[in-house]
């Protein structure tokens, strides 16, 4: 493997055990404390036995690489990775949790957190591992109800992706409000493409890419005393917005995300939201030749700056055969030096903040365009109950793009919904 030089911060995996307990770290009104069950601490000394550790998709097939480094520092520990395909995970997860038959380490989706913590299926994340290491948006997504079950170990996020050359024959640059990004992509159609803009318009996840909208326009989810605040100015403005761009002719009115990309590169279309996995999508179908078409800028900001923050976790089971060896190995793998050599091996990009003071990042301004936007990243809350709520704001954000539904009464029906639903946290 083409190593990267280790962080002299971070030399070795066990510099990160840290002095900081994981108390009161206030991170925001969605996440909750953090506080830690102090009855778990990090040890000294190397890992020994067996850490049985599934993960994900790539992750899945792509993790040994990472786990040689981690034998090899520690010569008396075997690391045995299970890929599972994300499609059955839940399943399988929810399956071996109910039996006892868990691995010590799991790769947990950052919105999957709060459904296997309700079923106490992880441990609670040991003191010595500081929260501040980390993104506020992605250490936000290991709470529930105030208390930590795992580390950020993986990031991502959404930016506009454009087309350079678009905007230069257009004259227009890249937007840094709303009434910009309005302005930005009429300009790239008149610059020769059919929509100026494609946002998701239906179907599973439209939350996501519209959920940064609502929180620019300067809404909460949830306020400090765990209520739902959905039903407010700032939601009415921005349904109102988001669906303009559809309304008025400057985005498809129903995005067929199959087709997105290879109208970018054919200038049909000139931007889009996306994360970061769309560059190599990109690179993929046009060649490489195409980096010096496009572009990628943080979202507009209107009342504030926001995006939405997703990834990944690495949680330990509360039924580990191996809990000391599992968190020394979660530790190594969320390690900023560590964080580096994933990010060349995967492309994922670190959760530690520090990671991305290494050149392999800093220096890479289609990379570095992110940090700044995570910084200011922010997750859905850590609710058992939100992937229902999340499907009801789906089909009510469908039905006001479609026109069937006024923002204010699609701001009251999304408040209703999430009420009736509850938290599941009682």
């Amino acid at each position: 493997m083409n190593r990267t030089p280790r962080l002299v911060a971070a030399a070795t995996a066990s510099t990160l055990t840290l002095a900081l307990a994981l108390t009161g770290c206030g991170r925001s009104d969605e996440g909750g404390s953090g506080t830690a069950d102090t009855s778990t601490a990090l040890t000294d000394g190397p890992a020994t036995g067996t850490v049985e550790v599934w993960a994900m998709g790539t992750e899945g097939e792509l993790l040994p690489e990472l786990a040689e480094q981690f034998e090899a520092d520690n010569p008396d520990v075997t690391v045995n990775v299970t890929p599972v395909p994300w499609e059955s995970s839940t399943e399988k997860i929810n399956t071996a949790i109910a039996t006892g038959e868990v691995p010590d380490v799991m790769q947990v989706g950052t919105t999957l957190m709060s459904g296997f913590v309700g079923l106490d299926g992880l441990a609670p994340t040991p003191e010595g591992i500081d929260p501040d290491a980390f993104f506020p948006g992605a250490w936000d997504t290991t709470v529930v109800d105030g208390t930590s079950y795992g580390v950020p170990w993986y990031v991502e996020s959404r930016v506009l992706y454009y087309r350079t050359d678009l905007a230069e024959k257009a004259g227009v640059e890249a937007p840094q409000t709303w009434d910009d990004l309005t302005e930005f992509a009429a300009g790239l159609q008149d610059a020769g493409a059919d929509e100026g803009i494609a946002l998701q318009t239906r179907g599973n996840s439209t939350a996501l890419m519209y959920l940064p909208f609502y929180w620019q326009a300067g809404g909460e989810i949830m306020n400090e005393d765990g209520e739902f605040t959905l039903d407010n100015e700032a939601q009415v403005k921005a349904l109102e917005y988001y669906s303009s761009f559809m309304r008025d002719g400057l985005a498809p009115p129903v995005l067929v995300e199959e087709e997105k990309v290879q109208n970018f590169v054919d200038g049909r279309l000139g931007s889009f939201v996306s994360g970061p996995w769309e560059r190599s999508n990109l690179l993929t179908t046009a060649g490489d030749d195409f980096a010096g078409k496009f572009d990628v800028v943080p979202l507009p900001s209107d009342e504030t700056t926001a995006s939405f923050i997703g990834g990944s976790n690495l949680a330990v089971l509360a039924d580990a055969a191996n809990p000391d060896a599992a968190w020394k190995f979660v530790q190594f793998a969320t390690d900023p030096a560590t964080q580096v050599d994933w990010f060349e091996i995967s492309h994922d990009l670190p959760a530690a903040q520090a990671a991305w003071e290494d050149p392999a990042l800093a220096d890479d301004e289609t990379v570095a365009v992110y940090e700044d936007v995570l910084s200011t990243a922010r997750s859905t809350p850590a609710i058992p109950t939100w992937a229902e709520i999340e499907h009801e704001i789906d089909l009510v954000i469908e039905q006001v793009i479609a026109g069937d539904l006024s923002p204010q009464d699609a701001a009251t029906r999304i408040q209703d919904a999430a009420t009736s639903i509850g938290t599941g946290l009682d």
